[in-house]
């Protein structure tokens, strides 16, 4: 603790907002590539339907705390002996912690456009080819099965056909979606 004695009250300031962040900014860095499953932020107390919403940051979150604090503690110090006004430091600090929380939401945004979603929709489906996997009646009078890919997954499903029966290896293209698991398909 010598260390901060002779400081003057806001390089103390910077250094004791400095040393925490980078502590707590360390920890959440090692937890990340561990893997640990840690949300961004508290949990909430209430219970609302946000499904329909992109919501991939939050701006009050620790993890943007962390950062902000980061930004500006490490630039208080580093400027500390160049900016004689301590106001433009501070406000300097304060941009770059700022700058520190865009970045890392930016970042955020373009890690997240590599996810795919691959969740399996049967509207994907329609005009796509297929094959017959269980024989197919004729005239709507049975339903089978056909084997049709969606983004080169092999998805199996219920079928029904207007005109004559469909043996098993036939070719098929799915005309029109009957319903959530049931699709009219004709021969090729």
């Amino acid at each position: 603790m010598e260390f901060f004695n002779g400081m003057e009250p806001l390089l103390k300031t910077f250094w004791f907002i400095a040393i925490p962040a980078t502590l707590i900014f360390l920890v959440q860095t090692v937890l990340t590539f561990v893997g640990a499953d840690a949300t961004d932020g508290l949990e909430a107390d209430f219970d609302s339907n946000l499904s329909g919403a992109e919501a991939p940051f939050q701006l009050f979150s620790l993890r943007n705390m962390v950062n902000l604090l980061l930004g500006l503690g490490w630039t208080g110090i580093a400027f500390y002996s160049s900016i004689n006004s301590k106001g433009l430091l501070i406000g300097l600090s304060v941009l770059v912690g700022v700058l520190f929380v865009v970045v890392f939401f930016l970042l955020i945004r373009q890690l997240q456009k590599l996810g795919e979603d691959n969740t399996f929709n049967i509207q994907k489906t329609l005009q796509q080819t297929g094959t017959v996997y269980l024989t197919i009646p004729e005239q709507k009078s049975g339903f089978g099965k056909v084997q049709v890919s969606v983004h080169g997954a092999v998805h199996e499903i219920n079928a029904i056909t207007e005109k004559e029966k469909l043996p098993s290896g036939s070719m098929v293209r799915i005309v029109k979606i009957e319903s959530n698991n049931l699709v009219l398909v004709e021969k090729l």
